[in-house]
């Protein structure tokens, strides 16, 4: 018994200390960003704010880079990629596990296979393609609404969120499909009922993941936009830290108001991140 509750100890302590380490790092950027300038370059450094200094957010909306447009531009993107990938990721894992088709197999894993494709190698084409078409006489990056368009199109569809649905969706009993086809269901009327309805923490943990990774998204943005303001957040923090290298408070500001979201996403959404990732582990 006296091992036991030592190892228990063990193992909290070595918990604390990981969870300070992975949280330090983001209460200092928080914490940063309210501090004064004087305060920030202090020796020994502060680890707690004075008081709130709203100078680093003021400082960062005022300067050259658009922090405002670009942070609009963020959640936009962010939130069509994620709208998309979810309608995309369900109707594909849909048709995989329940429509019956010549192949289904053989073509699941071909588009399984698209996992193992680096980005970096499609990059190019996947530019050269978008910058080509026209739309209305004009090209994708001649406007505004253009540059948005490409800096969504290709990730509209992704096979991970498909793989995800599909293995939680493997987990439905065949019976209640069988029951709502002698009631009448059809297909459209199954899914969005019945099945969508009973896989919410699948369709959350692909929702989280596609936010995730839509929000951070970094070198097509920045290889896509031909502007400033018509980048992302993330391209806007990198232009504070290279304009106003020597006021680290305007970059801890930017910083901060990229990590909220997340942050947040995180906190409340974990749950369901955890019941989606191993809803199809066990049969």
């Amino acid at each position: 018994m006296r091992n036991l509750t030592v190892g228990r100890v063990v193992t909290y302590a070595v918990l604390v200390v990981a969870a300070l380490a992975v949280i330090f790092p983001v209460y200092y950027v928080i914490a940063g960003s309210i501090m004064s300038p004087g305060q920030i370059s202090s020796y020994p450094p502060d680890l707690f704010p004075h008081g709130i200094f709203t100078g680093n957010y003021e400082g960062a909306s005022s300067s050259g880079t658009p922090i405002g447009r670009q942070y609009l531009n963020s959640i936009l993107q962010t939130s069509i990629i994620t709208l998309s990938q979810l309608i995309t990721s369900v109707l594909a894992a849909y048709a995989f596990v329940f429509m019956k088709m010549w192949g289904r197999t053989v073509l699941f894993g071909l588009f399984l296979a698209t996992l193992m494709v680096p980005w970096e190698s499609i990059v190019l084409p996947n530019y050269l393609t978008i910058t080509g078409w026209e739309l209305g006489g004009e090209r994708l990056t001649a406007s505004y609404a253009g540059t948005m368009i490409a800096l969504v199109l290709p990730f509209l569809a992704n096979a991970f969120g498909v793989f995800l649905l599909r293995q939680s969706f493997l987990q439905f009993p065949v019976e209640l499909r069988d029951a709502a086809t002698i009631d009448g269901a059809g297909h459209w009327r199954f899914l969005t009922r019945i099945l969508v309805p009973l896989n919410k923490p699948a369709l959350m943990a692909v929702g989280l993941y596609v936010f995730l990774a839509a929000w951070n998204q970094f070198f097509w943005p920045l290889l896509i936009g031909d502007s400033a303001e018509r980048r992302t957040l993330q391209i806007g923090i990198s232009q504070l830290n290279d304009a106003e290298a020597a006021d680290p408070g305007l970059i801890l500001a930017g910083v901060t108001l990229s990590i909220l979201p997340t942050l947040a996403i995180v906190i409340f959404g974990q749950r369901f991140i955890v019941r989606g990732l191993t809803a199809g582990a066990i049969r």
